[in-house]
């Protein structure tokens, strides 16, 4: 018996499936993938790797497990394909099992990683629809699908340049010498980096680091190779070396020294040559290394020359007319003359070649005589001073100080140093109104203590006070007031280099011990200790600033003459005294350009000589904005050769007479009529030689004078003797032409002096104009002058050109010369010939001519007594004359043989008395001759002496010929 079958009854199954079968028939839902696949290819490759994998769900899918009863089973829910969304996709997606859903991504083409490393696209499953034809058929949604292309390590690494130079200095060990560089075009990282390079060269001092450097692993010589010639290679990180190696060529070169080169340590600066070129073949050496920018500053250093740098050194006074200050200016610290005596106890500096500089030490002080500044001083007034001060103590050092003269103990105004300060006091003079006022202005500078030379100008017009140092303009950190001075007439002294003041110790300020110039309870105190020139007070008047920047110019500095085609590439910048000059640039061949322009200049006729020190400080900056090459400082200097000294001559005529008529006028005599003016050099010139080995000792430098136009800056006329007196006697100028000249005319009891700067033509114009006046020449015989000229305060002095003029006395024809009691008559024609002129006294003359005094019997018999003298040596120049041609007459017959063995000679006794009878007639003649003798001058006086002493020795060899001894045994009388 067969078994039974377990399970549903078989007419049961068979409903069910044709039930499902009846509903397969009706594709009701979408196929079913995921949103986004990321996939991975290989180039070179057409398979992708998706993650997820590529499975397509469908809800229709039909059932299986019916088959053994031969169901045929429709394809509603079978995947048939896949669409790819895009342009230009490289991927196709091709359906694998379409029961099972599952599909694959194939590259269509070859991939290339270097052109297209990544791609994105979109696709689509889709089912097969209802029945056999695939009606009805659904679409899944659109997923985005990424791939990324994977490298293949198919390109090796490849060399940017063809070869590499570079060339290095021997001796030096270098972080980098040079740097190569290679390439690989594989797209990924892991295959495109250069991994390590690597020399190939065996035994070379050099290595290569992983990024291409290469340095030198020992110092290199350029004896023992110039050249090294390396080939290197390199690797990618996939260990592909390198297609071609490359060439490194390494230059060795001898030490280079970046610095200024071809340039002169000492430069000889000739004075009146103009500009000095100092560097005219100078350039500078960078080794060759990358420059960017250059600065360099050039410097020269003048402080130790006159005062501060080299300067005009006429009077201070000169120098304001020179630059265009007015009159009204009086000079404190003039030089010591015979006008200006009171600075001849000052130490100074010494010498001529600089302005006149007063030292002072702590006990010297001077007072200004009275007169020269006015006691009062008129506002707005200018004071300006040249100083060198250093750091001091905590006491007042008075510059310049006027205060009470006796009694009181106030200090009207006063300048003053106190710690490192400059102060300066103006006490207002009595008024109606007692409030405070401005009384001191305080300044805060470091010039005051640093030892070098400034120049101060302090501007003052109540209530304000304006200074200048060095031409710029500094206001007052601080200003104390102060009630104005009480009435009291107490006349007041003005000092330099102190302050006098009462020795009671009211208001005393910090007196020191020192006892100079002390008088009664009054002495000085608040000594100054420094330097001091050229102060000045200009009283009614402002200084301007033109006036203050030309009174601290220098005459010598540093100049330069822009190339034109380097102006715009290097900028110049010049210090406000022109001793230093800033260059900036970024072409080292146009700095150079500029650098061997630049040059040395001053301007003044006779500079002072001596050495100015140079300074070159250079920074060079390389692409990092750092100062990559040292440049060492220059040093050098420019020695400023002594200048030919000018002798400066004074000539004309020295000794005349004139009428006591002229004497008398009102114009006076000239006393200089023909002066002449005329400076001269002396150069020595040496011989040219005839043959290069031409050493004669014998040849001899030759001397040249030639003749020069300079400037004079004072011409004094001196009495000599007795001092001029002012009640009968003077010297006068044209004081218009003096003004029209520029120049100043002052006279006092010693003579007159000329001042201000001016062509030697123009001095010698005036002192033509200077004339003498005496009105009262009775007991005048003769005066003497002297002339004295100079340049630059002092520094050349003239000749002495002295001058003497006689006074020529008109006697009445009416009087007996010969009655040796006509003495006081003498007298009676000069005073009618001084009666004669204008503005005299009638009544005086006469009786002077009736009473004579004893003085002028004295005179008279003197001047008589030199009449005879003058006609005894006018007297023995003829006899001496006569004699001298005898004896010429007797030397001829000696020169002649004679036979005188049978001579008698015979002596007349009578003619020697009638020689001596002669004499005396001609002796009379002279005598009569006297009167028309009035014009003999000293110096024919002198040459009748000279010749008188010949006369005598002619007559004493002639008396000794008639004791000579004869034989007159056969003489007959």
């Amino acid at each position: 018996m067969r078994p039974r079958a377990h399970g549903p009854p078989a007419a049961l199954l068979l409903l069910a499936l044709l039930g499902a079968l009846h509903a397969a028939k009706v594709n009701k839902h979408k196929p079913w993938i995921e949103t986004a696949y990321h996939g991975i290819v290989t180039e070179n490759d057409d398979k992708v790797l998706l993650d997820p994998p590529l499975i397509v769900l469908d809800k229709d899918a039909p059932l299986r497990y019916a088959e053994r009863f031969e169901v045929t089973v429709t394809r509603a829910g079978e995947i048939c394909g896949f669409r790819v969304h895009g342009q230009n996709v490289p991927f196709e997606v091709v359906l694998v099992n379409g029961s099972t859903g599952e599909g694959a991504v194939r590259a269509k083409e070859k991939l290339d990683c270097e052109l297209q490393k990544e791609h994105t696209f979109t696709i689509q499953a889709f089912d097969c629809g209802e029945g056999p034809d695939g009606t009805n058929m659904k679409k899944s949604h659109k997923a985005t699908v990424h791939i990324q292309v994977n490298d293949v390590n198919e390109y090796s690494p490849a060399f940017k340049e063809k070869s590499y130079k570079a060339t290095v200095v021997e001796g030096r060990r270098y972080d980098s010498i040079l740097r190569v560089e290679a390439v690989d075009a594989d797209c990924s990282f892991q295959f495109s980096q250069i991994c390590s390079y690597e020399i190939v060269t065996p035994d070379v001092p050099f290595t290569i680091d992983k990024d291409g450097y290469i340095k030198n692993t020992e110092k290199l010589s350029y004896s023992k190779e110039r050249v090294y010639k390396l080939t290197v290679t390199a690797y990618d990180c996939g260990k592909n070396r390198a297609t071609e190696d490359v060439l490194v060529k390494i230059s060795i070169k001898p030490t280079c020294k970046p610095g200024w080169q071809g340039w002169n340590k000492r430069m000889e600066y000739e004075p009146g040559t103009g500009s000095l070129a100092l560097f005219p073949s100078m350039h500078l050496e960078t080794c060759e290394e990358p420059i960017t920018s250059i600065q360099a500053r050039v410097e020269l250093e003048t402080s130790h020359i006159g005062k501060g740098c080299d300067r005009d050194t006429y009077s201070e006074k000169s120098l304001h007319r020179l630059c265009g200050a007015t009159s009204g200016t009086a000079e404190l610290l003039p030089a010591p003359s015979s006008s200006a005596h009171w600075t001849a106890s000052l130490p100074t500096d010494n010498g001529h070649d600089s302005d006149q500089v007063f030292e002072f030490n702590g006990t010297q002080a001077v007072k200004v005589p009275e007169g020269v500044v006015s006691s009062s001083l008129a506002q707005p007034f200018t004071i300006s001073v040249w100083m060198r001060h250093g750091p001091g103590g905590q006491d007042k050092e008075t510059i310049l100080c006027n205060s009470d003269k006796t009694e009181m103990n106030r200090h009207h105004y006063a300048l003053y140093v106190h710690n490192c300060r400059l102060v300066f006091l103006l006490r207002q003079e009595p008024s109606e109104s007692e409030s405070y006022k401005p009384a001191e202005f305080h300044w805060k500078l470091d010039q005051v203590c640093n030892k070098e030379w400034h120049h101060y100008v302090l501007n003052v017009e109540f209530p304000t006070a304006a200074l200048f140092v060095d031409g710029v303009s500094h206001e007052p950190f601080l200003v104390t007031e102060d009630y104005p001075l009480h009435a009291a007439k107490v006349q007041t002294q003005l000092t330099v280099g102190a302050c006098w003041q009462d020795n009671s110790g009211h208001d005393t300020d910090n007196e020191t011990n020192a006892d100079t110039l002390t008088g009664g309870s009054m002495h000085m105190s608040q000594f100054f200790r420094g330097s001091l020139a050229g102060l000045m007070i200009r009283s009614g008047k402002l200084e301007n600033k033109k006036v203050i920047d030309c009174l601290y110019t220098c005459k010598e500095g540093l100049d330069v003459q822009l190339p034109a085609e380097v102006a715009d590439s290097v900028r110049v910048q010049f210090s406000p005294s022109q001793s230093s000059i800033t260059l900036e640039g970024d072409d080292i061949e146009s700095f150079d350009k500029v650098m061997q322009h630049i040059s040395y200049l001053n301007s003044r006729q006779f500079p002072t000589p001596g050495i100015r020190h140079l300074r070159i400080s250079t920074t060079v900056k390389c692409f990092n904005e750092e100062a990559c090459v040292a440049v060492p400082d220059v040093e050098g200097y420019v020695t400023v050769l002594q200048p030919d000294e000018p002798r400066i001559s004074l000539s004309g005529i020295d000794h005349f007479a004139r009428g006591a008529a002229e004497f008398e006028s009102v114009g006076g005599v000239t006393l200089f009529p023909e002066l002449r003016i005329v400076s001269t050099i002396t150069r020595e010139v040496e011989p040219e030689a005839e043959s290069e080995g031409d050493n004669d000792p014998t040849v001899q430098e030759s001397v040249v004078s030639e003749e020069i136009m300079h400037n004079l800056d004072m011409c004094e006329v001196t009495a000599v003797g007795e001092e001029l007196d002012a009640e009968h006697e003077s010297l006068g100028v044209d004081l218009t032409q003096v003004q029209q000249r520029g120049l100043e005319a002052s006279s006092s009891n010693v003579g007159m002096i000329i001042t201000g700067v001016n062509t030697m033509a123009n001095y010698e114009q005036l002192l033509h104009l200077i004339r003498y006046r005496n009105w009262n020449t009775e007991a005048l015989f003769d005066r003497k002058f002297k002339l004295v000229c100079s340049e630059l305060n002092g520094r050349y002095v003239s000749n002495e050109f002295k001058v003497e003029v006689n006074v020529i006395h008109t006697a009445n024809p009416m009087d007996h010369a010969n009655n040796a009691m006509a003495q006081p008559q003498f007298i009676n024609p000069v005073q009618h010939a001084s009666v004669d002129l204008s503005g005299h006294n009638l009544v005086n003359s006469h009786q002077a001519s009736v009473v004579p005094s004893a003085a002028t019997i004295v005179i008279v018999v003197c001047v008589s007594f030199l009449v005879f003298m003058i006609v005894l040596g006018v007297f023995r120049i003829r006899v001496a004359h006569q004699r001298s041609l005898r004896d010429q007459e007797g030397g001829k017959d000696s020169e002649m043989d004679w036979d005188d063995s049978a001579l008698t000679i015979t002596v007349n006794p009578m003619e020697t008395y009638e020689d001596q009878h002669s004499s005396e007639e001609e002796e009379e003649d002279e005598e009569s001759e006297d009167g028309e003798e009035d014009d003999i001058t000293s110096a024919e006086s002198e040459s009748s002496e000279d010749e008188e002493g010949v006369g005598s020795e002619e007559q004493q060899g002639a008396s000794r010929q008639q004791q000579l001894e004869w034989d007159d045994s056969t003489l007959t009388y």
